[in-house]
């Protein structure tokens, strides 16, 4: 028997910032994300000798262990393997499992697509379709952000282990208590496809430390910085907009609020941007994009942006001098999937 999972990577559209603590605990945020055809994957092996084996990332290092109840998530390496299996030991099997666990991401890790949170969710899922756990979507997100962002102490929000497990457009509103609601949005397929068409997903060739960026954003609204704080409102008027937007099918003004969005996000934190991306941006603006976001917590890692009509070319063309490269996409509406092949 082979249990293998797969959760999609994201973009985070609008609203970006909004799902970190406290600032959603005290005024509520909003994100509006899609979920991409690129994925991570888990494959689980059970086996019988009485071994925990991690095979991580397109090198394949491998890390065995003595089947245990818990392994020390002390390497970056395979820290959310021993995360989730911790914890399903812990709640659900009080006993060590033996088994194999492949897993891979089809993006670099740090590069702002939710990779390590769409990676967790696709390990917790291969957990649950093997030991049939009573795990519904809401409840795999919410175990996959209490294990990344609490028990493992990982700085970061809650959009990513959501948009992997429900997978599709949604608007996702945050508050306090940790409570989280997922608006699935019916998007027309003209408007999907002109969106897509239209945005030029761009790799800077750079990663960045979101963790570090996250927790100066934390700061400044603990600090009650009120030019951070203010800028948060606005990204959160940027997702409500970003949704009216697409389920009216107005695409082309989808640049204008991604730029408003640009502008206010450099504000929730110091290291969002840097000369290198800022100059990124305008060049891109130049050659006729309308407006553009990094995605994920910033500092590097992926950019996009909107062009509209043909001007993609143009913008493709002049960012390839930049020395980074472009990622082709499409939008995808299945969330995390699961199955078990049987031998």
């Amino acid at each position: 028997m082979i249990i293998k999972s797969k959760a999609p990577l994201r973009l985070g559209l609008a609203g970006g910032g909004t799902d970190v603590s406290p600032y959603s605990d005290l005024h509520g945020g909003a994100i509006l994300n899609a979920t991409i055809s690129s994925y991570a994957y888990a494959v689980l092996e059970p086996t019988n000798d009485g071994k925990i084996e991690f095979i991580t990332g397109s090198s394949g290092m491998r890390y065995s262990f003595t089947a245990d109840n818990y392994i020390p998530f002390d390497n970056r390496d395979y820290e959310l393997q021993a995360g989730v299996y911790n914890r399903i030991v812990r709640e659900f099997t009080k006993q060590h499992l033996s088994f194999r666990l492949t897993t891979w991401i089809e993006a670099p890790q740090g590069s702002g697509l939710g990779t390590s949170s769409t990676l967790m969710v696709a390990i917790l899922g291969a957990f649950k379709e093997w030991l049939q756990l009573p795990l519904g979507q809401y409840d795999i997100a919410h175990m996959a952000f209490e294990i990344e962002r609490i028990e493992m102490k990982m700085a970061g929000g809650k959009q990513d282990q959501y948009a992997a497990t429900f997978g599709g457009v949604n608007y996702l509103e945050f508050f306090g208590n940790d409570k989280v609601i997922v608006n699935p949005l019916s998007i027309k397929q003209d408007v999907l496809n002109e969106l897509e068409m239209n945005l030029l997903l761009y790799f800077t060739e750079t990663r960045r430390d979101s963790a570090q960026i996250i927790t100066h954003q934390v700061e400044n609204v603990k600090k009650n910085n009120m030019e951070a704080i203010e800028a948060m409102h606005k990204l959160k008027e940027q997702a409500q907009l970003m949704k009216e937007c697409l389920l009216r099918g107005n695409v082309d003004e989808i640049g204008t609020i991604l730029n408003l969005g640009w502008l206010n996000k450099k504000k929730m934190a110091s290291a969002i941007t840097n000369d290198q991306l800022d100059n990124i941006y305008e060049a891109a603006l130049h050659a006729g994009a309308t407006g553009g976001k990094i995605s994920g917590a910033g500092g590097g890692g992926f950019m996009f942006f909107y062009c509209p009509g043909t001007t993609k070319l143009k913008v493709d063309e002049t960012l390839r001098a930049f020395g980074g490269s472009t990622k082709s996409f499409t939008f995808t509406s299945q969330g995390l999937t699961t199955w078990t092949i049987n031998h």
